[in-house]
C-alpha cells in the first residue's frame, strides 16, 4: 500500500469508526456487529503503526468513548477510565510481551493476570466511607454520566462495602466493573418484548446499556442486571492485580471465578484457549480475555500510550465477522457448468483462520449486495465452513471501485455462456469443458462420495494432463506402472493411490448416488433415495411418480433424476462404472430410534460434535439430517455462532434445541 492509499484508507476508517461508535455508545444502536467494528479499529490501529505520520489527535485510536448523553448529569472521573488495545492472535500477544520486556529491561520479573472480558457496560462506582455515593458510565473516559439511582437497583452492587480485616480503605474508593445481563435473563427479556409486539434486543450489551440509561429506575430494576468488578482505581496499598480481585470479593463484589495468574506466554495462551473452549458454559457472554501485568508497581511504571495502558490488552476470541476489501471478482466453473463468481479478498483472519476468498454465489446476489470490485465489506463465518460477504460498507468508496460483469464466454473453454430460464445461474454450454470434467472427478472422489484418499485436486489435474483419466471409470483402470513415471510420484505414493482406489471398489449406495453429482441431488437426498429404493437398479428405473412418493424429493429433484438416467451418455458411463465397482445395496431397517422420522437441522458450532458426528448421531437415532429449514422441520439444533437458519426457525415456529437438549434427546446427557 502506498502512502497516498494509506492516507485515504485511514481517513475513511476514522470517519466510519466515529460514526459507528456514536451510534453504538451514544444512541445505543448497532448497524454492524461488534466483531466487524473491532476489525475496522484493528485495521486502523495497524495502519497508524505503519504510517505514524498520519496519526491525529482526533483519531478513534486516541480517544475512548462518545459524548455523555444530556439527559444525565455529567460525572468527572478522578482517575480516567482507559480502554484497551485489542489483539486477536498469539503473535500479537508475543509482540506486546516483547515491548514490555524492552521497556523494563532484563532486571524486572513479570507475571500476568487473566480474566474474562464480559460483553456489557463499563461502570465506575465511588464509595465514601464505605457507602455508595455515585455511579457513572465511561463516557469519553474523563467525564461520564451519573447513573447512581439506576445502579442502586442492581442487587449485585453493594450499597455499603463490607469492612476489611486486613487493611484500612481510604475515605474515597473508586471501583470499576461491568454491568451485564445473564444469558437466561436476556432470553426471558426478549420473550417479553415479543409478547408485547416490541422489537427484540440484538445483543445483551445493548440491553444492559439501555437499562442503565433509563430515566426511570424502576425500568432498570425490572431488567435484573448483574455486575462484575474488575479493578479498584484507588491506591489501597496492595502489590498485585490478583490481590485486587481478592479484595473486591471481600468487599462484597462478584469479581470472576475464572481468573488465573499466568507466569508466561505459554500459560496465557492455554488460559485463552481453555476459556474459549468453555465459553458456552458461562452464564454471561464473553468475547475474550483481559490480560494484565500482575504487579501493580510495574503496571504503573509502564504507563499509558495515547488512551490505553501499556500493561494490559484485550485478547479477543476469533471473530465470526471481520472487514476486508474485495480486490477482484473471478469466475469459477463447477461440475454442472454453473459459473460462480468468487471474491478475491485482502487476506483477513476470521474465526481463527485466514480467509482470502469467498463465494458470491451468483450475479443476483452481487446485485442484491450492491457489491463492486474494490469495496470494503463485512465477511461472516457463522456455523458454515465457507465465509459469506454479508454487507457492503459503501461509505468507504473512493470512486475507484468497478462494477462486475458476468463473462459471455466460459473462462476455461471459451464456449458460450447462457442463463437458463427460471434460474439465477449462468452456465457454460460445453458439456465436455475441462473445468466441469475435472470438478466432477473431484466431487466423485471427495470425502462424502467415494472418499478416495490421496486424490486431491492437484493429483487429479496431473493425471488428466498425463492423459490417464477423463472420467471416473478411468480411475479404476490405473496401474502402479502408469503412475510411477509421473513427477513427484515415488514408488510408495503410486502404490498408496492404487490401494486407495482399490478400497473404493466397494461403495455404499448412498455414497455412490452422491458421487454421481446429479443436479439438485446432495448428500442427504442421496441417503433418502438409497433408503427408499435399497438398490441402484431400482433407482435407475424409477418413474417420476415413484420418485415423488418420497417426502424429501420435490419435483425439480425428481425431474433431474429421471433426466439424468434417461441420457444415453450417462447410461453408457454408468454401464462402464458398474463393471468396475460393487455398489452395496441397503439392508432394510426398522423405523425405530429416539429420533425416528424426525427431521433435524443443525446450525452453528457444537461443542461435543463435529458436523459429521452430528449427522451420524441423528441418522443412527432414526432421524433425518437436513441442510435447510422449512415449516416441515421438526427441530433446529443451535450451537455457537449460528447462521440465519436459527432466525428462520424462530420465524416459522420450529422448535429450537440447545446442544444440551439435543444430547438429552439422543440419550447422551
Amino acid at each position: 500500500m502506498t502512502k497516498t492509499e494509506a492516507k485515504i484508507r485511514i481517513q475513511k476508517l476514522r470517519e466510519q469508526i466515529d460514526y459507528y461508535r456514536y451510534q453504538y455508545h451514544v444512541l445505543d444502536r448497532s448497524e454492524i456487529s461488534d466483531a466487524a467494528l473491532d476489525s475496522l479499529k484493528h485495521e486502523l490501529q495497524n495502519l497508524e503503526e505503519q504510517f505514524p505520520e498520519f496519526i491525529t489527535p482526533d483519531s478513534p485510536t486516541q480517544r475512548i468513548g462518545g459524548q455523555p448523553l444530556d439527559k444525565f448529569q455529567k460525572a468527572p472521573h478522578l482517575v480516567p477510565m482507559l480502554s484497551l488495545n485489542d489483539v486477536f492472535e498469539i503473535a500479537e500477544v508475543q509482540a506486546w510481551f516483547e515491548r514490555i520486556k524492552k521497556l523494563l529491561g532484563s532486571t524486572e520479573e513479570v507475571d500476568f493476570f487473566g480474566e474474562l472480558k464480559i460483553d456489557g457496560l463499563a461502570l465506575s462506582l465511588t464509595y465514601q466511607n464505605g457507602l455508595l455515593v455515585r455511579a457513572s458510565t465511561r463516557g469519553d473516559g474523563r467525564i461520564g454520566e451519573d447513573v447512581t439511582q439506576n445502579a442502586k437497583t442492581i442487587e449485585a452492587i453493594p450499597l455499603r462495602l463490607k469492612p476489611l480485616k486486613r487493611l484500612d480503605l481510604p475515605v474515597n474508593v473508586e471501583i470499576r466493573g461491568e454491568v451485564y445481563m445473564k444469558k437466561k435473563v436476556f432470553k426471558e427479556l426478549n420473550k417479553i418484548q415479543k409478547k408485547r409486539g416490541e422489537p427484540e434486543f440484538a445483543n445483551p450489551r445493548n440491553a444492559s446499556a439501555g437499562a442503565v440509561r433509563q430515566l426511570d429506575p424502576k425500568i432498570t430494576a425490572s431488567r435484573k442486571l448483574s455486575f462484575l468488578a474488575y479493578d479498584i482505581a484507588t491506591d489501597i496499598g496492595v502489590q498485585t492485580h490478583k490481590q485486587v480481585h481478592e479484595i473486591l470479593q471481600d468487599l462484597g463484589f462478584e469479581s470472576g471465578k475464572f481468573n488465573l495468574r499466568c507466569q508466561n506466554l505459554n500459560e496465557i495462551e492455554k488460559y485463552h484457549q481453555a476459556t474459549n473452549d468453555r465459553r458456552e458454559s458461562f452464564p454471561y457472554w464473553i468475547d475474550g480475555n483481559v490480560i494484565s501485568v500482575n504487579q501493580l508497581g510495574i503496571f504503573k511504571k509502564l504507563g499509558v500510550v495515547g488512551k490505553t495502558p501499556r500493561g494490559a490488552i484485550a485478547y479477543k476470541f476469533p471473530a465470526a465477522q471481520a472487514t476486508t476489501v474485495v480486490e477482484d471478482i473471478q469466475v469459477q466453473v463447477g461440475r454442472t457448468g454453473a459459473l460462480t463468481p468468487v471474491a478475491h479478498l485482502r487476506p483477513v483472519k476470521i474465526a481463527g483462520t485466514t480467509v482470502s476468498r469467498a463465494s458470491l454465489h451468483n450475479l443476483d446476489e452481487i446485485n442484491r449486495l450492491g457489491l463492486k470490485i474494490g469495496d470494503t465489506v463485512i465477511l461472516e463465518k457463522a456455523g458454515d465452513i465457507i465465509p459469506d460477504v454479508v454487507q457492503v460498507l459503501s461509505k468507504f468508496r473512493t470512486g475507484r471501485e468497478k462494477n462486475f460483469k458476468m463473462p459471455s464466454k466460459c473462462p476455461v473453454c471459451h464456449s458460450k455462456v447462457k442463463k437458463r430460464d427460471g434460474e439465477v445461474a449462468y452456465y457454460c454450454t460445453n458439456k465436455k469443458c475441462f473445468a466441469q470434467s475435472l470438478e466432477r472427478l473431484q466431487h466423485f472422489v471427495s470425502k462424502n462420495a467415494l472418499d478416495i484418499e490421496g486424490l486431491g485436486p492437484k493429483i487429479l489435474e496431473q493425471l488428466w494432463n498425463a492423459d490417464l483419466i477423463r472420467q471416473p471409470a478411468d480411475l479404476f483402470r490405473l496401474t502402479k506402472a502408469e503412475l510411477e513415471p509421473l513427477e513427484r510420484f515415488a514408488e510408495k505414493s503410486a502404490e498408496n493411490i492404487v490401494n486407495s482406489i482399490r478400497a473404493a471398489r466397494r461403495v455404499s449406495l448412498a455414497r455412490f448416488i452422491n458421487a454421481l453429482g446429479i443436479r439438485h441431488i446432495g448428500e442427504q437426498t442421496s441417503i433418502e433415495l438409497a433408503n427408499h429404493f435399497l438398490d441402484f437398479t431400482r433407482l435407475k428405473s424409477a418413474s417420476l411418480e415413484k420418485l415423488l412418493e418420497i417426502p424429501e424429493v420435490g419435483e425439480i429433484m425428481a425431474r433431474s433424476l429421471v433426466g439424468y438416467f434417461a441420457d444415453p451418455e450417462n447410461r453408457k458411463f454408468l454401464h462402464q462404472l458398474e463393471k468396475l465397482i460393487r455398489i452395496e445395496p441397503v439392508k432394510p431397517k426398522a423405523s425405530s430410534g429416539r429420533l425416528a422420522k424426525k427431521t433435524i437441522v443443525v446450525t452453528g458450532t457444537l461443542g461435543n460434535f463435529s458436523r459429521e458426528e452430528a449427522k451420524t448421531a441423528i441418522r443412527e437415532a432414526g432421524g433425518h439430517w437436513l441442510n435447510s429449514v422449512s415449516s416441515k422441520t421438526d427441530y433446529v439444533v443451535v450451537g455457537e455462532n449460528p447462521g440465519s437458519k436459527a432466525g428462520k426457525a424462530k420465524k416459522l415456529g420450529v422448535k429450537i434445541l440447545s446442544e444440551k437438549e439435543f444430547r438429552e434427546m439422543l440419550g447422551l446427557a
